[in-house]
């Protein structure tokens, strides 16, 4: 049987910090997300939505255990992505513990794929949340 979580941390992916970008759907605002922070930190990213039903790729424990750091749209996404992590270390006690930093940026989910206004807002609210304000 392939297990997904062996390779979610293999030596092959570089060095760059994994970012797990989070939106409801992962159409919009979490791909655009995955999109910037690449192109303006270098990070390693994936997009994601939390809504199962209509995620095009849903959150799964190997993203949550793939990622350094977590970047949520907003609170609801944070508030589910928690219980999903708690549920997952629950779980598999004789695993590593999925612990990741989660950021809030509280992008509103009014935008299109990449609109430069998104951009903008992505940028100066990641910048406000990891520099704590």
């Amino acid at each position: 049987m392939i297990n997904p979580l062996n390779n979610a941390k293999n030596p092959y992916q570089g060095k760059a910090k994994r970012v797990l970008c989070v939106c409801s759907a992962g159409l919009l605002r979490s791909p655009t997300t995955a999109v910037v922070l690449a192109k303006e930190y270098g990070f390693n990213t994936r997009a994601c939505g939390v809504d199962h039903e209509y995620a095009l790729i849903p959150v799964s424990p190997t993203l949550l255990y793939w990622a350094d750091e977590i970047v949520c749209m907003d609170g609801r996404q944070r508030h589910e992505l928690e219980r999903q992590i708690d549920k997952f270390n629950k779980k598999n006690v004789y695993m590593a513990p999925i612990v990741t930093d989660v950021h809030v940026l509280e992008v509103p989910d009014m935008y299109a794929y990449m609109d430069s206004d998104l951009q903008s807002m992505i940028l100066n609210q990641y910048h406000k949340v990891v520099n704590n304000g």
